[in-house]
């Protein structure tokens, strides 16, 4: 799942993104998907891989119920994918923003949050954030717009005044980077990095790992008797995976389902491997969770398919989408604008809220400086902060099961037709 970060946070926050956009123009028929539009079958379809697969698992979860047994990575995915959608409606807001003040610059920062209708606690994170790129040299529209990329996002964290000077350091660092001339063309070329970043991520896991649940729930309705993980191995396939690999990863799960810490380290432990195998041994571990004797053994057989899911989804899906080898020339850079957001990430998972900076806090200080405050350590387009990040919230997930089958409303797109 990217465990991709989530950009805004309560649905009233959700709500008001989406009256601010709600006047940009109807898209036509003949166009391709928004990114929205996307984001809202991709989230969709990730719901019902959800309540499929777990069916599984627990044979008492009916469509729209709650189960208490570990969720799968297919029930954190839902919750990501609207994250990443949330962070999609952010960027149309600033694209708003900013088409707006090409037609009339605002006279200050507060009238360029009054047009855009960000009211409530969060425009006070917004505006002060705002006002400090403009004292950074951002002209005013640059700077709401810029600014309002974290509506909704983890704002608290920008109360530690380290976090706060950092993020703005980087956003203005950001602005100036930007291939273009005119401020808000710079402003845009942010925007659109953030956009894009996030629909591509979404894309690229969902056809991956969703279009893999998809043929694995194909293949098991379609074969005759008993499903057996040693039947998973030996007759489901799915493109380069390589048998032998998925069976020696399944076997070392079998041997290792209980290490503490859980093994996380893929790369030393499978060197060589093609991480699709992980994806076919993730299935067979998902059924022998399905046909283990206790709940324990059932839920510790669970989160290490997860893990095994969640490598391939960050090592191969995720990163190479946030860190291209070819950058875009219209883009700034992927990775700085993620480790500017990085302090501010947060994911609702149902009812438990899950963020970056309580996560830098639980860590110890990595450069041992009172200058600096931890969340700003770290990116989330490293892969081994994103990843060990990511592990930590499963860990937290772990402990409320039922709070993620509160399951979220994909988002639809404002600006696309009806």
């Amino acid at each position: 799942m990217d465990l991709l970060p989530s950009f805004l946070r309560p649905l009233a926050t959700s709500a008001l993104l989406l009256a601010a956009v709600a006047m940009a123009p109807t898209a036509r028929a003949d166009e391709p998907p928004t990114p929205l539009e996307d984001n809202q079958r991709i989230t969709e379809g990730y719901i019902q891989i959800a309540y499929e697969l777990s069916g599984l698992l627990d044979p008492t979860l009916q469509p729209g119920g709650s189960s208490n047994v570990r969720p799968n990575w297919f029930v954190f995915a839902p919750h990501a994918s609207r994250t990443g959608g949330e962070g999609m409606l952010g960027a149309a807001l600033a694209r708003r923003m900013i088409e707006a003040a090409r037609g009339q610059p605002s006279l200050s920062v507060l009238h360029a949050l009054d047009r855009a209708g960000i009211t409530g606690t969060v425009r006070v994170t917004v505006e002060n954030l705002a006002l400090e790129l403009v004292v950074r040299g951002l002209p005013t529209d640059a700077a709401a717009s810029l600014a309002s990329l974290t509506t909704a996002m983890n704002g608290e964290a920008l109360a530690d005044p380290r976090t706060f000077s950092t993020t703005a350091s980087r956003f203005a660092s950001l602005y100036w980077s930007a291939p273009a001339v005119l401020p808000l063309d710079r402003a845009e070329s942010v925007v659109l990095t953030l956009e894009r970043t996030l629909h591509e991520g979404n894309l690229a896991i969902f056809s991956d790992i969703g279009g893999s649940a998809l043929l694995y729930l194909d293949w098991r309705r379609s074969v005759t008797g008993d499903v057996t993980p040693a039947r998973v191995l030996s007759e489901f396939s799915l493109p380069d995976a390589v048998p032998q690999e998925s069976q020696f990863a399944y076997s070392y799960a079998l041997a290792h389902v209980n290490d503490t810490p859980r093994p996380y380290q893929f790369a030393t432990l499978f060197p060589g491997m093609h991480w699709k195998s992980l994806l076919v041994a993730a299935f067979a571990l998902y059924e022998e969770a399905r046909l283990a004797p206790a709940p324990a053994a059932r839920d510790a057989l669970i989160a290490l398919g997860n893990n095994y899911v969640a490598w391939r989804e960050q090592h191969d899906m995720a990163q190479p989408v946030f860190t291209p080898a070819v950058a875009h020339p219209d883009e700034v850079s992927r990775s700085a604008l993620l480790e500017a957001l990085t302090p501010l990430l947060t994911t609702d998972f149902g009812t438990l809220e899950w963020n970056y900076s309580d996560y830098a806090y639980s860590q110890p200080d990595r450069d041992g400086s009172i200058l600096t405050s931890p969340p700003t350590e770290y990116s989330w387009a490293v892969f081994w902060d994103r990843w060990t990040g990511i592990l930590y919230a499963f860990e937290q997930a772990y402990g409320a099961p039922s709070a993620l089958w509160v399951m979220p409303e994909p988002i639809v797109d404002p600006t696309a037709e009806p």
